[in-house]
C-alpha cells in the first residue's frame, strides 16, 4: 500500500497563488539522517515549510532534528481544528513552519497561517486571512475547546457546513468554498444567525 503525497501539491498551488516561488524538496523518510539532508537542501530559502512529523510520536522527528540544526521555536501546537500539531520558529535566516501531515489540516493551516505570513514577507501588510460573514442555512451544534474551521459551502448568499468534518477527507475540502470559523466554546447556532467565514 502507498500513501499519496497530495499535501505538497495542494500547498504549492496555494502558496504560488499568494505570490511565493515554491521549491518542492524530496520527501524524507522518518529518520533523522534523511531529514538533515532535506533541511540542507532548503538552504537559502526565506521560508521553510515541513509537512508531517511535527507531532510527538516515535516517528515525529521534525522538531528534534530542526532543534539540533538550530531552530528557535516560537510556538508548538495551536488550539484549533483541524491542525493542532503545528509549530513555527526561525531556522537560521529562514522562518520555519511545521504543518500537520493530515491533508486537510495542512491545507487549512496553510490558508490560516502561511498565506498571511507570505503576504507580510512580500510587503503586502501583516493581516490575518480576510473574514466575511454570512447567514447560516441550518442549525449547528455548540463548539468545544478549540477554534474550529468547518468546511462549508456558500449557496444563495447563505453558508452551509458540509456534513462530514473528518480532517482526513480531502473530498470534503474539495467541495468547500469557505471555512466557517467557530470560536472556542461558541454556543449552538440557529439557521438565520450570522457567522464568520474565510473564503477559499
Amino acid at each position: 500500500d502507498q500513501i499519496i503525497a497530495s499535501n505538497g501539491f495542494g500547498l504549492k498551488a496555494m502558496l504560488e497563488a499568494a505570490g511565493a516561488r515554491v521549491r518542492m524538496l524530496p520527501i524524507a523518510r522518518d529518520n533523522a539522517a534523511e531529514l538533515r539532508q532535506v533541511f540542507a537542501l532548503a538552504e537559502g530559502a526565506d521560508l521553510v515549510v515541513t509537512i508531517g512529523g511535527a507531532s510527538v510520536g516515535d516517528h515525529d522527528l521534525v522538531a528534534p532534528v530542526a532543534a539540533e540544526l538550530g531552530l528557535e521555536q516560537s510556538f508548538y501546537k495551536v488550539a484549533m481544528r483541524p491542525g493542532k500539531p503545528l509549530m513555527a520558529g526561525r531556522l537560521g535566516a529562514a522562518a520555519m513552519v511545521g504543518l500537520p501531515g493530515n491533508p486537510v489540516s495542512s491545507l487549512v493551516c496553510g490558508q490560516i497561517f502561511i498565506v498571511p505570513m507570505l503576504r507580510a514577507m512580500l510587503g503586502l501588510g501583516a493581516q490575518p486571512a480576510e473574514r466575511h460573514t454570512a447567514v447560516l442555512s441550518e442549525d449547528i451544534a455548540a463548539n468545544g475547546a478549540r477554534e474550529h474551521y468547518m468546511r462549508a459551502v456558500i449557496e444563495d448568499g447563505q453558508i452551509r457546513p458540509l456534513p462530514r468534518q473528518d480532517s482526513a477527507l480531502l473530498s470534503i475540502l474539495q467541495q468547500a468554498s469557505a471555512l466557517l470559523r467557530r470560536p472556542v466554546d461558541d454556543p449552538a447556532r440557529k439557521a438565520g444567525e450570522r457567522v464568520e467565514y474565510i473564503a477559499l
